[in-house]
């Protein structure tokens, strides 16, 4: 039976304690969430990046969602393209993870195959916040020692989804900000969790790249419609491991 989602349901006042409120749990290895903003013709990018895709509730459901994992996971290609900061949260944010009992700010773990990131880079500027690398390897050995005093390195020999969250068994969710391969690779491993999707009103058409690329997942990974939330122009789909 279908359902009318309409512009008159009842207002969400507490958007954090909403969605730090959702029960994340699997046996084995950490929640894998993703979250993305999507054009309604499926595209990702406008001249590259997403940010003229969102609008301000986008923008506030995704520091929302920054709040709620151990780590934010991304691959170096997004972190250039997007220009990647050191992950930042508002007092009342960082207040409310504390209480959770998470750390104030989650880890930045960023995923380089050959440490193709700048050193230089805008993500390496605050000393006290030092992103992760997850590197494997076909590392460039030059760029060890450049990077050796900006981030943490982790080294695995086989750079793949199921490795990667292996190694970061320890904590309990993980949020990947893509991009479209490494999240590719996590839907075709089968090991996504959590979907949270942003429905942009606009549409782009040219050569943007979907939400994942990579090998098919076989058979195709079933997810079940969680929440679905409207704002003033976007609307925000949680979807659920079927």
């Amino acid at each position: 039976m279908l359902r009318k989602i309409t512009p008159v349901g009842e207002p969400v006042d507490d958007l954090l304690g909403l969605y730090m409120g959702d029960e994340r749990r699997v046996d084995g290895r950490p929640w894998l969430m993703l979250n993305f903003v999507t054009s309604i013709d499926g595209g990702t990018t406008v001249e590259g990046t997403s940010a003229r895709l969102g609008d301000a509730d986008d923008k506030e459901l995704f520091m929302t969602l920054r709040a709620v994992p151990d780590v934010i996971l991304v691959g170096a290609t997004t972190v250039a393209a997007e220009e990647y900061g050191p992950v930042r949260l508002d007092d009342e944010r960082r207040r409310r993870r504390s209480e959770a009992g998470l750390s104030e700010v989650p880890v930045l773990a960023i995923v380089s195959g050959r440490l193709s990131v700048d050193p230089e880079a805008r993500v390496f500027s605050d000393s006290e916040r030092r992103p992760l690398i997850i590197t494997g390897p076909d590392a460039a050995p030059a760029k060890l020692a450049m990077l050796g005093d900006s981030a943490d390195m982790i080294f695995l020999d086989d750079l793949t989804a199921p490795a990667i969250l292996a190694q970061l068994g320890a904590v309990g969710v993980v949020l990947c900000e893509g991009g479209p391969t490494l999240a590719g690779q996590f839907v075709a491993a089968g090991l996504v969790d959590e979907v949270n999707l942003t429905l942009a009103p606009k549409m782009i058409s040219g050569r943007s790249a979907r939400m994942t690329s990579g090998a098919p997942a076989d058979p195709p990974l079933g997810m079940r419609l969680d929440r679905a939330l409207m704002g003033k122009e976007s609307l925000f789909l949680r979807y659920l491991r079927a």
